[in-house]
């Protein structure tokens, strides 16, 4: 106790801090404070988007997020349908005949008296 006690009130025993220092290390964690606060707001800005468009797609409402590329591709599968379905037609046309091509020779045959060899 008796060293506490030679030792003047106001006295440090650790290195000096002068207030100039103090203000720069203010100011410095003032700007530092305001920078991550921009940098939280950003942030939340962007969450807040994420989360309204997923929301927006579970919902329905929104469209595909590439509708354009999706209509062309449905255009190009009509065309496709329709030509096939052409195609088709004129195959079942094509059929129809040679049946009935078939029926009138099988018709002839049968008509034909078969004669022995």
């Amino acid at each position: 106790m008796a060293a506490k006690a030679a030792q003047p009130p106001n006295s440090t025993t650790g290195p000096q801090v002068s207030r100039n220092s103090l203000l720069s290390d203010l100011v410095n964690l003032t700007e530092r404070n305001t920078r991550l606060a921009g940098h939280v707001a950003r942030l939340e800005q962007r969450l807040s988007e994420a989360c309204g468009q997923d929301a927006w797609r579970a919902t329905g409402l929104g469209a595909p997020t590439d509708s354009d590329t999706l209509q062309r591709k449905i255009d190009h599968l009509e065309q496709q349908v329709a030509e096939l379905r052409d195609q088709l037609s004129e195959r079942e046309e094509d059929l129809q005949a040679s049946r009935a091509t078939n029926r009138e020779l099988m018709t002839q045959l049968n008509s034909v008296p078969h004669r022995p060899r």
